[in-house]
Order: structure tokens, then sequence, then C-alpha cells
């Protein structure tokens, strides 16, 4: 099937093709002056074919960038883009705590200046007259090396967002839990937190440090704060791609303060290990079955669904009842409990901000997580379930698992790039698809993202 992409070395739009060879899918693409290139994008069941969701495109109707070289060099957003934002980015800072493997910030321990609260205010209005009231993230670099994130946080439920997200490595909230209520008080819903795995052999390897017990302690931080936690596993294969089942128990060792687990295979851009060749490709349908195999079941291909905000072959998730015993009931792949139909609208997505909000949230009924280790082992339940129990159930015990395949200059996806909903809030005030702020072609030339001593 043929589409467009760029070549992952000048980043010029080329025309590209989908080719299906027994269970894998691959992207073929032509560079006139760099030659051909193929990488996988897709392995094995379900298979690529099946995985779709049809959509209607919700065009922009503000757009701060104008069509005129075409996709992926007008972001802004431009009149072509084919999705609303159902999540906004804000990188708050590029100074960082650690300096690790793996990061598509490309960020470290360098001294950059930070924006201002009044540039952070300009850009956080500029977004909301664009994209509406939808979620927003603040990012980095690592955003709590900033002493003033309360104050951040505090400016952002003033211009209008609801739902505000902490993307974070846990460090500092690990050891500060007064500088973690400060954030809760100040109107923090989330915390979404980099966890690789259960060992610190995987923290020394990713991360250069060991970092699982300060992991469990920002968990704990967090949960006694009245903060929801998402895990947030890089993949890489032969580092912790066979950890993910270990991952979903500690997860659930630690509802409901834990909401859920987003895995995000490792793409090539920003700072990457070793080369990015077909063989180091850990693919949704692979991250699906795996997940099925290291849990004995307890979680199953057939509780995911493709997304309905962003394009179908971008992620998946699934939706759980949890119980106070450990078990886990899946409200099932077929529901559209999560998005929208193929007729959504811009309400489809109005739908997805609400659902992400209410499921990433802290649970109602508790902060307190079981931190201890001593849960039961968690079962799959099976059978009718009464009716209020499920009704308490949805508002309060829900445990989500899903995954995003980043799209990087080698299997760079045209029609994938315009269905994207998440976007970077830029320094100049633009919106851009996340996976086009951080395209970078192999000499490490960027599109979008800037160096941040030259931002205003």
């Amino acid at each position: 099937m043929k589409t467009e992409s760029v070549c992952p070395v000048c980043l010029q739009r080329v025309t590209a093709t989908r080719l299906t060879e027994g269970n894998e899918v691959f992207l073929t693409k032509e560079c006139p002056e760099h030659g051909p290139f193929r990488t996988v994008i897709w392995r094995g069941e379900p298979s690529m074919a099946e995985w779709r969701r049809p959509k209607e495109p919700v065009h922009p109707e503000v757009c701060y960038g104008a069509v005129d070289k075409g996709c992926p060099l007008d972001c802004g957003l431009c009149a072509d883009h084919r999705q609303m934002p159902c999540s906004v980015l804000l990188e708050v800072t590029q100074r960082c705590n650690l300096q690790c493997a793996v990061c598509f910030a490309d960020a470290g321990p360098g001294e950059t200046a930070d924006l201002s609260l009044e540039r952070i205010s300009w850009l956080l209005q500029r977004s909301m007259v664009a994209a509406g009231p939808c979620n927003l993230q603040l990012s980095g670099g690592e955003p709590t090396l900033r002493d003033d994130l309360p104050e951040i946080i505090e400016l952002a439920r003033r211009v209008g967002y609801s739902f505000i997200q902490l993307n974070t490595n846990g460090i500092r909230l690990a050891v500060e839990p007064a500088y973690v209520r400060r954030l809760a008080d100040a109107g923090l819903a989330s915390v979404f937190l980099q966890f690789d795995g259960v060992d610190d052999v995987i923290y020394r390897t990713l991360r250069g440090e060991a970092l699982l017990e300060r992991k469990l302690r920002a968990i704990r931080n967090a949960g006694a704060a009245g903060l929801g936690v998402v895990l947030v596993p890089t993949l890489v294969k032969g580092v912790n791609t066979d950890a993910v089942g270990a991952i979903v128990r500690q997860a659930l060792q630690m509802a409901p303060t834990v909401r859920g687990i987003h895995f995000q295979p490792v793409s090539y851009f920003g700072r990457f290990p070793g080369q990015n060749a077909d063989t180091e490709r850990f693919t949704l349908p692979e991250l699906m079955r795996s997940l099925e195999e290291q849990t004995a079941g307890l979680l199953r291909v057939a509780d995911f669904s493709p997304p309905g905000g962003e394009h179908a072959h971008c992620s998946f998730h699934g939706t759980y009842l949890y119980a106070g015993d450990g078990s886990l009931r899946p409200l099932g792949a077929s529901d559209g409990d999560s998005c929208c139909t193929p007729d959504c609208g811009s309400g489809g997505i109005r739908k997805t901000v609400d659902t992400v909000s209410r499921r990433w949230r802290s649970s109602s009924k508790t902060a307190e997580c079981c931190c201890s280790g001593n849960s039961p082992e968690p079962a799959r339940a099976e059978g009718p379930l009464d009716l209020d129990a499920f009704l308490d159930a949805v508002r309060s015990g829900t445990f989500t698992i899903s995954a995003m395949a980043f799209q990087d200059g080698e299997n760079l996806d045209l029609e994938r790039l315009r269905g994207c909903c998440i976007s970077v809030i830029s320094a100049e005030g633009n919106l851009v698809p996340f996976c086009a702020y951080n395209l970078t072609g192999r000499d490490g030339r960027s599109l979008y993202r800037p160096r941040w001593e030259d931002a205003p």
C-alpha cells in the first residue's frame, strides 16, 4: 500500500510503500540522493490489516502553520492535519539530573536557561486558543528541577487546564514528600513516571544508576499526596522486553495509586543506544503477545483495542476493573470504552480527553497503595458482575494497559502523522505533532526541536 515518509538522512519527503512479507510488514522507500531504505513496522498477530479503527478527519479550526511545503514541514498545526489534539506537552526545562542512554529530548546535566513564567503563560494561552481544554503534560528535561513547578501548575489551572500530568523520573519525588504535596495542592492530577523494570540491572543499563527503590518511594509519596501514577517503561530489546510481565505484577501490587502502565517501545530519535536495525525493533503486536505470555493469560491480546484518537497503528489500550482481592476483569476490546466511533468528530476527541483524565487520576476511594508487597497474586476474573459493583468499580477501580509506538526517521508514515492527537507546544507557540517535533535525521538534525538556550 502506497503512503509517504521521509528520507532518514535528509528528512525530505519521499514516496513509501507498506510491504507485507509473511507475518511482517515493512516500510520501504527510496531517496533520490541517499538511496533505498527498508524498516519493519509490524510483526505477527494481530495483523496490521485487521488492526484498524476508521475515523472521520477533524481538521484544526485554529492553525498556526500554513500549508506551503507540505507534511511534515508545515506543522503548527496546519489545515491538512486530520485530528484535534487530545493532549499537549510543554517542556518547561531542558535540564536533567540523569544522563540516560535513551532520551527523546536528548536532555542532560548541562546548564540551559529555563522558560520564564511569563513565557510559559503565553505558550499555554496560545495552546488553549488552538486546542481547547485538552490534557496538559509538563515535561522536559526533568521538570522537578524547577522549584517553581507548583507555580507553573497553578498558572496552567488559571489558563483553563483541568487535567495536568507531570512527566518525571521521580528522583525528587522520592526524597521530598513536601514538594510532592505542594504539586498536588497546586492542582497536579497525575504522575507519568519513568519506570523501566523491577531490577536495577535494567536501570543501570538504560539510566546509568540503580533507581528502583527511589521509583517505589516516589510512588508511595505520590499516593500519600493523592496523586494517581502511570508507570511508563521505555522498552529496549535485549534489556527489558522480557520484563513486561514483571512490571505488570509490580504495578498491580501498587494499585490503586498506580492507575495503569503506558509502554513505549524505543524510537530512534534524540539519544538512543545501538543501531536502529530491524532486529532491534519491538512492534506493538509483539508487545501485546508478550503481555499475554508473561502474565500467563492475566492479560490477553483479545483485551486490547486500537485507539479512537490517534491513528490505529500508533497504539493500543485495554481497560480493566481492579478489585480489592487483586483480581482483574477486562472491560473488553469491543465496547469502545475509551474513545470514539468512526464518525466521532471533535466530540470524540473530547471523550478521549475525559477518559484519559478519569482513568489516570487518583482513585476516588483512597490514595493508599499496596507497596508492602503483601497483596494477593492478581487473578483474572470472569463471569457476571453485579451492576452496583460494576458502577462503583468504574468510578474508582479501573486499571489501564496501553502502549504508544512513536515514529522516527526510519519508520515515519505521514498518514499516521496527520492523525496524531499528541502535540508539543513549541518555543514559538505552535502545536507540533510529537513525532514530528522529535524527528531527527541520522546526523542528529531536527526539523522542529530548537536549541533551547536560543529559545525566546
